[in-house]
């Protein structure tokens, strides 16, 4: 029997339900279960593929291609199960579907309403096939009750708990207990207000967890539980902690699961294993030592942006035992030609992550050639792997007009979309004139690495698969020049038609890689590319 928890939030966005949905997966995971998580988010966009990094952050990209929340990239972290495209839904996606149905006539002439043809589709969703023998499916809805565009969710989602009845789904509602200085008091008006708003369409919350910066008083726990018809243990307090992998634990502390399984009667449950999450604890917690990445891109004040970079940047250094500081750097400031690069002094590592446009671009071409030229480790990811090569066609191979088509026209399409130079991949042909959504090489492809290479030997294999996110394409025409200049090709499509990989001969630790490896790495397993990275930047630290 499978049972559904849904995760809900009010008085405030940004309180982290993701992460309290990704570190509830866990600890049931912790105890023998096995889970899967989804994510309904109201907004009409039909994925976040479009949308601005400004705005939603980094778009996390699964397995099967789908352009999806950032919280599906917690899901993953968390719990090791691969997020599908059938894990995550938009207002949007829902009313294409619907408006489709009803011009192909498959609603029979009735009247499109709301309820019940938005809900049921919300609903159809939320039951979708999980994958064989799930026990829990968590269901984190976006955005905080009252929100107009959420309705249609909350509704869904009580006819759910109606039609399973209580022994198969649970109501999490996350809240902030605010703490007023000039009053000296935790304020639970907030939380009781958001959980009024919740119940006065139908939900009635079976556990609070209350987000905070300081132990709850007991009597304000009594005074929750009072006003908003739960018991007292099940006001949990989610209070800050030192580290996000430091969740799970914390919430354990506090009971979570442990109320989670009270609610489903499960008495019976397994006790958790927590011992790789208090092991992840204490390397983080006690390194043996720092090194410093500069991180240059053009969002860099939007940190969400670079989620999954950053993190897989901590797995790597749990990998090595080191913490790792992150330097956010703004390419564009390098743009000018005349801008000092010396903010990049002092940094154990470069890291140039994906991106679209040509804003910013020449300031991460400058700092690949300041990595490059001073024997510093750097990585080039996706669009940072094709401005590498394009910096090294300019001042390496001798293509002084090297450039991308993504910029304009260009004497040396160094890089470019595929149909601009070949033909006959019919696999990933594009039509320039669909939709954004839908040009682009999305999802797992596979890519086979020299053997004798570098990153062959970082990968202990020559066969691997990954995650990509582009329009654009190296310029397999170019590659023999390159490789004459000193730049390796060392991973290509099985086909031979697309450059995976590059790396420099003649340097201790310059990789780039078309696909985007952060997207598969794990706290318990690092991303060997990463792992190698920092460990290459622990040596240019001299901790090593």
């Amino acid at each position: 029997m499978i049972r559904y928890i849904f995760i809900t939030g009010g008085v405030v966005s940004s309180l982290g339900k993701g992460i309290a949905s990704a570190a509830m997966g866990a600890l049931l995971q912790a105890r023998g279960y096995k889970v899967r998580l989804r994510k309904l988010d109201p907004y009409l966009n039909v994925d976040p593929g479009t949308m601005s990094p400004r705005q939603h952050g980094e778009v996390f990209v699964t397995d099967d291609g789908a352009e999806t929340d950032l919280d599906l990239g917690h899901y993953e972290r968390f719990t090791g199960v691969s997020a599908r495209q059938s894990d995550n839904i938009t207002t949007g996606r829902i009313y294409q579907s619907i408006i489709e149905k009803e011009r192909r006539g498959d609603f029979l002439g009735a009247t499109i309403q709301v309820i019940p043809h938005v809900t049921d589709a919300i609903k159809e969703f939320v039951l979708s096939d999980p994958g064989e023998g799930v026990d829990f499916v968590l269901c984190e809805i976006g955005g905080t009750v009252g929100d107009i565009e959420g309705l249609p969710f909350f509704e869904a989602i009580r006819q759910l708990g109606q039609e399973l009845g209580p022994e198969r789904a649970c109501f999490i509602h996350l809240t902030l207990l605010p703490y007023i200085p000039a009053a000296g008091e935790m304020k639970t008006k907030p939380t009781q207000h958001s959980v009024k708003e919740l119940r006065s369409i139908g939900i009635q919350p079976q556990i609070l967890l209350c987000r905070c910066d300081r132990p709850i008083p007991e009597t304000e726990k009594g005074k929750i539980a009072s006003f908003c018809n739960v018991r007292p243990s099940s006001v949990i307090e989610a209070r800050d902690v030192g580290h996000i992998y430091d969740v799970p634990a914390a919430y354990h502390a506090e009971g979570l699961d442990t109320e989670v399984l009270w609610h489903f009667r499960m008495s019976d449950a397994p006790k958790p294993d927590l011992t790789r999450w208090n092991e992840i604890a204490r390397t983080i917690h006690n390194p043996d030592g720092e090194v410093c990445i500069g991180l240059v891109g053009k969002y860099t004040d939007v940190p969400d942006a670079y989620k999954s970079v950053s993190e897989a940047l901590v797995h790597g250094g749990l990998a090595n035992k080191v913490r790792v500081k992150v330097r956010m750097i703004d390419s564009e400031q390098f743009d000018d030609e005349h801008h000092p690069l010396d903010i990049l002094e002092g940094v154990h590592g470069v890291l140039l992550p994906g991106g679209f446009g040509e804003r910013g671009a020449h300031g991460k071409m400058r700092a690949a050639r300041f990595a490059r030229e001073r024997n510093i480790p750097c990585f080039g990811i996706c669009y940072g792997m094709q401005l590498s090569v394009i910096e090294a066609a300019r001042h390496m191979a001798g293509f002084e007009k090297a450039s991308t088509t993504e910029f304009g026209a260009t004497d040396e399409p160094v890089v470019g979309l595929i149909e601009e130079w070949t033909k006959g991949n019919e696999k990933i042909q594009r039509d320039e004139n669909t939709d954004k959504g839908g040009t682009m090489r999305l999802g797992a492809y596979p890519a086979l690495l020299k053997k004798g290479s570098k990153i062959a030997e970082i990968y202990g294999t020559t066969e691997i698969s990954e995650r990509h996110r582009h329009r654009y394409e190296v310029n397999r025409g170019y590659v023999d020049a390159m490789e004459k200049a000193g730049v390796s090709f060392a991973g290509m499509s099985p086909d031979g038609l697309l450059p995976e990989t590059i790396e420099l001969k003649d340097h201790p630790w310059f990789i780039g890689v078309q696909f985007h490896p952060e997207l598969k790495s794990r706290p318990f397993e690092p991303h060997p590319l990463f792992a190698s990275f920092i460990e290459a930047a622990k040596v240019q630290s001299r901790l090593v």
